[in-house]
């Protein structure tokens, strides 16, 4: 999830979380790591990623289970959505401004033009 950073967005209230557009999503099986999910969740904004999971068509709880080290189900859900779903092609759009980052192979194009810096 990443956030517009053109200079005169007209609403900065509204950078994040940018939002997918005509994406297309690849599985990529991944090494299922406990601890590291136990210690990213805390630096995730939840709400930011539940937006963005919806518009993938990814389910995740509406909230963060308070025993989340026991449940197992919510961390396998959690290792899908961050770790193994990858955005191939496509693009992320601000809804602050409009502006249009697009995703080409896996890597989105954050660059600006001159007249964005």
């Amino acid at each position: 999830m990443l956030k517009c950073h053109v200079k005169n967005c007209t609403n900065p209230d509204r950078q994040f979380p940018l939002r997918f557009k005509n994406v297309q999503l690849e599985q990529v099986v991944a090494d299922y790591n406990y601890e590291f999910l136990v210690r990213m969740l805390p630096r995730i904004d939840w709400n930011a990623l539940l937006i963005t999971t919806k518009e993938l068509g990814i389910e995740l709880p509406s909230s963060i289970p308070k025993d989340v080290e026991k449940d197992e189900a919510f961390l396998e859900a959690l290792h899908v959505a961050i770790i193994e779903t990858h955005v191939k092609e496509g693009s992320m759009v601000c809804l602050g401004c409009g502006h249009e980052y697009k995703i080409t192979k896996g890597i989105p194009n954050m660059l600006l033009a001159e007249h964005e810096i």
